[in-house]
């Protein structure tokens, strides 16, 4: 049997890449809306290392298949002042998904290192990178790894944090939740929530700012099989059909609810976690 985490990973494949695209179908808009839910361009030059001549060193945790600094940079007016580069590395378990995202980086984000890795096992030098972000990444960390891991990212930090996660009360935490009441096994584990990183940034004293983004995704009446291939990628479970999932009482009852006259419906709400770790 297979954890949270396990499945996590293999659906983060080549195989899998129909899958992926299915899903995008509709997650897509989940980046465009957190690209234009912020002034990124004022937030990015305010970021300065000590030595003006070196390049700002930025780390993307998860980094899944680069839908968030493509939709930056689609969305976005990006203008790095001093013509400056921003270093762009990339932090995965799956090698599949750094080579995706490598493929959306353009100008001014320049790819540099690579890392094959959990952030949980991530080490690197104290205080390196001017930037790291984590956007919808940190679901799959096992609960009792979430402080371990959010240790090692302020350990590589110098600079600002940001976080872009799912609510206990938003689409991908609380489905998966039901899935796992409905159709999961003892070694699968439920979601982190943003609610979980909360607690432990408070854990671990960090002083942080957020707010909500909320919205709907969906498609219309018609896109049954569509919206099969997005449900279960967001469970990364593709063994369960959507009829099944429509008659499980636990599973059925959310989604009738998601299913309106216009429309399926999947409400989104995401916490955006903004902090430092800058030296006194």
């Amino acid at each position: 049997m297979v954890d949270t985490f396990d499945k996590s990973c293999e659906h983060w494949s080549e195989n899998s890449r129909k899958e992926m695209e299915d899903f995008y179908s509709l997650a897509s808009v989940d980046y465009e809306y957190l690209s234009k839910a912020h002034d990124w361009n004022s937030w990015l030059n305010a970021i300065k290392r000590d030595n003006n001549d070196e390049a700002i060193q930025l780390l993307d945790v998860a980094c899944g298949s680069g839908k968030f600094p493509a939709a930056l940079l689609n969305n976005s007016n990006i203008v790095i002042k001093n013509k400056k580069k921003i270093c762009y590395s990339l932090l995965d378990p799956s090698r599949f998904s750094i080579n995706e995202a490598t493929k959306k980086l353009k100008h001014p984000f320049e790819i540099n290192n690579k890392y094959e890795t959990t952030l949980q096992e991530f080490k690197c030098k104290q205080k390196f990178f001017d930037i790291i972000w984590a956007i919808h990444a940190l679901y799959a960390i096992p609960k009792k790894e979430l402080r371990c891991a959010l240790s090692n990212l302020l350990m590589g930090l110098s600079g600002n944090a940001f976080i872009a996660h799912g609510c206990s009360d938003g689409h991908y935490v609380k489905f998966y939740k039901l899935f796992l009441d409905a159709f999961g096994t003892d070694e699968e584990f439920e979601f982190i929530s943003a609610e979980d990183i909360i607690s432990t940034l408070e854990v671990l004293n960090v002083k942080y700012e957020y707010k909500y983004l909320t919205y709907t995704n969906g498609a219309d009446n018609s896109s049954s099989i569509q919206i099969e291939k997005y449900l279960q990628r967001c469970v990364f479970n593709d063994s369960v059909g959507l009829k099944k999932m429509m008659e499980n009482p636990i599973t059925g009852s959310y989604l009738k609810n998601c299913l309106k006259n216009s429309g399926w419906e999947f409400s989104q709400k995401v916490m955006m976690i903004f902090f430092e770790n800058k030296e006194s």
